[in-house]
């Protein structure tokens, strides 16, 4: 059974920018910006109601339309969505501008494009460097972060781990997350400290920590400034889309860009 939901302002420690939208918190440099959404201040009806930026799912493809206009107007570049998968691959944000990319991961050192990805459960995990040179974007659900798409998203930013900061957007929380042993196996053959994300719940289930398990592959991977992972998209029902709660619904997006400088 899932707990009642959470007090929001509670669970919520992110800056808001107001009742739609609101910014990862994390010593980022000044000319990385962030934007995240929440499932309010859109289009969408029902089920989808009402910022869903998933064109996938089913909505009316006009107000996921709008939906995206509402975002690309707070973000100084174009958004480059992608095909995600639940792989493990990661592309320049720019090639994906005109035909999404079939991937899970995008990066950008050029001010062209906006690192993003849609959720609804999986982990959005953005990076940037100390420098303020690259960023990206990846989305990593149980397949994805087991399979190295975290992995390979800092290999592609082509800066020393040590040089990157992480930040854990919103994600379904170690309350919800129950999973088979299929997922605990494909964390802990490989990290063995993975064991002590999962707690047993019986009938060979588990209670995951999609967060603690985000932090070993970073910290494995040379990543040690990590941050966020504060949410549950399955508790906070007034706020998030949840595919794990509610099966149809939408997707909120994660997005990170280089500020361009004439833009301020």
């Amino acid at each position: 059974m899932i707990p009642p939901t959470r007090n929001f302002d509670q669970a919520l420690s992110l800056p808001a920018l107001d009742g739609s939208f609101f910014a990862a918190d994390w010593p980022a440099p000044a000319n990385v910006r962030t934007l995240i959404t929440t499932r309010r201040g859109g289009h969408s009806k029902g089920a989808y109601g009402s910022l869903n930026v998933g064109a996938h799912v089913g909505d009316d493809p006009a107000a996921v339309a709008a939906n995206r206009a509402l975002v690309q107007a707070r973000i100084a570049l174009p958004v480059a969505y992608l095909n995600q998968v639940h792989g493990n691959t990661a592309v320049a944000a720019a090639s994906s501008l005109k035909t999404p990319a079939d991937a899970d991961a995008s990066f950008d050192n050029s001010s062209q494009a906006a690192c993003a990805v849609m959720t609804a459960d999986c982990l959005p995990v953005l990076f940037c460097d100390h420098a303020g040179t690259v960023v990206a974007a990846a989305h990593a659900g149980w397949r994805g972060l087991a399979g190295g798409v975290l992995e390979n998203t800092i290999d592609a930013m082509g800066v020393p781990p040590l040089e990157i900061m992480a930040w854990l957007g919103p994600a379904i929380g170690p309350e919800a997350f129950e999973v088979g042993e299929d997922v605990r196996e494909a964390f802990c053959r490989n990290l063995s400290a993975a064991e002590a994300a999962f707690h047993a719940i019986g009938g060979g289930k588990y209670l995951a920590d999609i967060y603690a398990l985000a932090k070993l592959v970073l910290r494995r991977a040379g990543v040690s400034r990590i941050y966020g992972g504060e949410h549950c998209t399955v508790l906070e029902r007034e706020h998030f889309f949840s595919y794990r709660r509610d099966g149809q619904t939408g997707r909120m997006l994660s997005a990170i860009w280089l500020q361009p400088e004439s833009t301020g």
